[in-house]
């Protein structure tokens, strides 16, 4: 297949998956086997990483209002409530902190189950339907937090631990992982969302960040050997439309997603990560070569 189409379907898929709880590893994983990509070598490695930051930088010009108004009143917030310890801002980063400790410990774990086709499989099921059961029972129970200016420290705590079992499971999905803790949490859907869009910022910063200097730019002796990096201007060409593609797909998909979880709900997203464990489990093997 064309490089320059293969680039424009991967950026597609993760400007797509990013930010929907439906988990963008799993389906980068998928599309990555379905094209015949050579996942031992570093160009695709860094490939990967690179578009996620197209994302990135998409959901950092979306918010680009809403984080300018957070500096601008901290630490007193909006209604001159807040302290340094519990603006926005702050809990932001204390979610960080409590999603990057425990992911930095648990490294070596992570790193076996990166590539599994079936961890990711049980991963979408067993969230989907996690997050099937906490949108209905969302719905049934009011939550006493509308806004993110009155999250409690607690909160953001649990919110940033549990965001830590996306990366110990590929295909839990960090957004999924942070909307239904936040509702379990007593967030409404809305502040679930956008304090889960916060969150993202900084850990996908650190994450692939961290990422392209373990798998690209630094190998220790005993590490799995790659095939070197080797870039010229087809290669160059190939990454940029890439991270293009994502950052333009995602501008759209953010939006749209802020606008249907606020009037429908997670269902949709729960049937089809469902839909797609299953296709996984009984079939994934034999279409894709994963294990």
């Amino acid at each position: 297949m064309n490089s320059y189409f293969m680039s424009v379907l991967l950026g597609i898929v993760e400007g797509l998956t990013e930010f929907l709880p439906v988990s963008s590893t799993a389906h980068l994983r998928i599309a990555e086997a379905l094209l015949h990509i050579d996942l031992t070598d570093a160009y695709w490695k860094m490939y990967t990483i690179v578009i996620q930051l197209g994302a990135i930088l998409a959901l950092c010009l979306l918010f680009m209002g809403r984080i300018v108004e957070f500096i601008r009143t901290f630490p007193n917030g909006e209604n001159g409530t807040r302290t340094v310890l519990n603006h926005p801002i702050s809990l932001t980063m204390i979610a960080f902190f409590f999603t990057a400790a425990p992911s930095l410990l648990l490294t070596k774990l992570i790193s076996k189950h990166l590539e599994s086709l079936n961890v990711m499989a049980w991963a979408l099921l067993i969230g989907g339907v996690v997050m099937w059961a906490i949108d209905a029972w969302t719905v049934r129970h009011e939550a006493g937090t509308t806004d993110v200016e009155e999250m409690s420290i607690w909160q953001a705590i649990w919110i940033g631990l549990c965001q830590t079992l996306s990366a110990v499971f590929p295909g839990t999905s960090r957004s999924m992982s942070t909307i239904a803790a936040g509702q379990i949490g007593g967030l409404t859907r809305g502040t679930a969302l956008e304090f889960s869009f916060l969150i993202s910022i900084p850990t996908m910063i650190a994450a692939t960040g961290y990422d392209l200097y373990k798998e690209v730019l630094h190998h220790p002796k005993g590490a799995e050997v790659v095939a070197p990096l080797v870039m010229n201007s087809e290669r160059w060409i190939v990454l940029a439309i890439g991270f293009v593609v994502s950052f333009i797909v995602a501008l759209g998909v953010v939006e749209w997603f802020l606008q249907w979880v606020r009037k429908h709900g997670l269902v949709l997203f729960a049937v089809y990560r469902i839909i797609l464990a299953i296709v996984l489990l009984t079939v994934g093997s034999k279409l894709l070569g994963g294990n």
